[in-house]
């Protein structure tokens, strides 16, 4: 709290300073045709194939469009294709192009392309690249094929309703080599400038198909840390800031709104369960019982955001298992007596070390009030704040930690947040292995019922709680801070930042 006091202090004497100077020094009100996003993480890569980090799609998301994309209230809509028929059962899907698409190199959108750009994201090519994320939600794909010049055709191996939602894959054009460095594509902005742990810079499309952003230019404005984004915000150097803590956002200055909404992430402390004293479930179980999450919400978030029990969060709806929020309650006696069972105690006290990526703020005051809770039932936890990269490269994919905080999105199909725990899953950090679990995941894939998917979701979810395979905390509230000379920022159901949505003030 002092922190940030001395820091708004200091702007404000900075902020007097330049008033005597006849005003603030690059401050971005002179008009409404451009604005500056502040961002807390460098993009991991401008090919969105091979992007990895959630808060890269999420910017990237302006530049890029799918055949369909999510919409505000978490249907999918059509984007590069118009229309979509899905076979009765399940097995292929048809979809018809939308005509006149250009991509921002001026070409037009071809089947070819599509065909192309699906496969590359399949693993599907001859001659694949090995940086592209493969996505295994599409390995159920067998073949896509071009029926004409405006139809394509997804073949699947087995039944399955729930693809459309990971068809929001970018699509690029197929015999473009500078993908990585000069990124084309179909959305509204297309791509500038981008200087690594600097700036990402996008201008309106002139030949977007759909409807005509308001802003001519935007800059996503790479910041150091959450505390350098604020400073610069409380400078009028940044216009949107998306991430604000609770205390930041008691801050503003009346130039700025606050927009309050969904996070739409798992947040947990996620923990690696082939670390040795993890792979005991009453360890897990333990973890688990001594948290109280309403301190973690209040202390955070000043109360804010939707406690979850599970690897779900609430807006997925139907599929949501909500008594799983209360499936441990907090028990810090029965914590300390499913450590003792599990050999520990006061003479052999439990000792993990937790890294946090430090320029999530809000991960890293979570992981502070965790750390405080658990002495209460005599477990030490080491937090060691690592570089988002650092985490990318040792926790995500090397799977080299013990535990961690962060946030994880998901595409707009419910298979997607329960994928990850599937013993052979590329994305399964946690290292959770269950048969059991493995065998339900493929029965809800494969259905065509949906109340029979529900049914198996939720079951899935409730299975991974009771194996506490991690500490599930919460669907953070999302705090952005919008520069009053502008209006239209939207939640969505997933992780985006729309910046076609953002226009003037009238």
């Amino acid at each position: 709290m002092k922190k940030h006091a001395v820091l708004v202090a200091l702007l404000l004497s900075l902020t007097a300073l330049c008033a005597c100077n006849g005003g603030k020094t690059g401050k971005n009100g002179s008009d409404s045709r451009s604005a500056v996003v502040g961002i807390t993480q460098d993009l991991d890569s401008l090919d969105p194939h091979k992007a990895v980090a959630a808060g890269t799609d999420e910017v990237l998301f302006n530049v890029f469009e799918g055949l369909v994309k999510p919409s505000v209230d978490g249907t999918l809509v059509p984007a590069v294709a118009e229309d979509v028929e899905i076979a009765p059962d399940g097995m292929s899907y048809t979809f018809t192009l939308r005509e006149g698409v250009k991509f921002h190199n001026g070409a037009d959108v071809t089947a070819e392309d599509v065909v192309y750009s699906i496969k590359r994201c399949a693993g599907l090519l001859s001659d694949p690249d090995p940086e592209v994320k493969v996505s295994s939600a599409l390995s159920v794909i067998s073949a896509v094929e071009k029926k004409n010049a405006g139809t394509v055709v997804i073949t699947l191996k087995e039944a399955n309703t729930e693809l459309l939602g990971f068809l929001t894959v970018a699509i690029i054009p197929e015999n473009y080599t500078e993908q990585s460095t000069k990124p084309v594509g179909t959305g509204p902005y297309r791509f500038v400038s981008y200087e690594p742990l600097t700036s990402f810079v996008v201008e309106r499309f002139p030949e977007y198909y759909g409807e005509t952003p308001y802003l001519e230019k935007v800059t996503f404005k790479i910041c150091a840390s959450n505390d350098a984004a604020f400073m610069e915000l409380l400078a009028g150097t940044i216009d949107i800031f998306p991430y604000l803590t609770e205390e930041q956002a008691s801050q503003l200055t009346d130039e700025y709104k606050l927009e309050v909404g969904a996070s739409n992430l798992v947040q947990a402390m996620f923990l690696n369960n082939e670390f040795a004293p993890f792979t005991k479930p009453e360890v897990r179980q333990a973890l688990c019982m001594a948290v109280d999450k309403q301190e973690i919400l209040n202390i955070v978030a000043g109360g804010k955001g939707n406690i979850i029990g599970s690897n779900m969060f609430p807006n997925f709806g139907v599929y949501y298992n909500k008594d799983m929020e209360t499936y441990y309650t907090y028990q810090p006696e029965k914590a300390k007596e499913l450590l003792a069972k599990a050999g520990y105690n006061e003479s052999n006290p439990l000792t993990f070390t937790m890294k946090v990526p430090s320029n999530y703020d809000f991960h890293v005051a979570t992981a502070q009030v965790l750390v405080e809770q658990y002495k209460k039932i005599g477990v030490e936890v080491k937090l060691q704040l690592i570089e988002w990269p650092t985490w990318l490269t040792d926790v995500y994919r090397g799977r080299d930690y013990e535990a961690t905080i962060v946030g994880l999105d998901a595409a707009l199909a419910p298979s997607d947040v329960v994928r990850r725990y599937r013993s052979d899953a590329s994305g399964n950090f946690v290292n959770y292995k269950s048969d059991a679990y493995d065998a339900l995941f493929d029965k809800a894939k494969a259905s065509v019922s949906n109340e029979e998917k529900i049914t198996y979701y939720k079951q899935l979810q409730e299975m991974l709680t009771k194996d506490a395979a991690s500490v599930y905390l919460q669907d953070p509230a999302k705090l952005v801070a919008v520069n009053k000379r502008f209006t239209g920022y939207r939640f969505y159901p997933v992780y985006v930042l729309d910046m076609a949505s953002i226009r003037p003030e009238k």
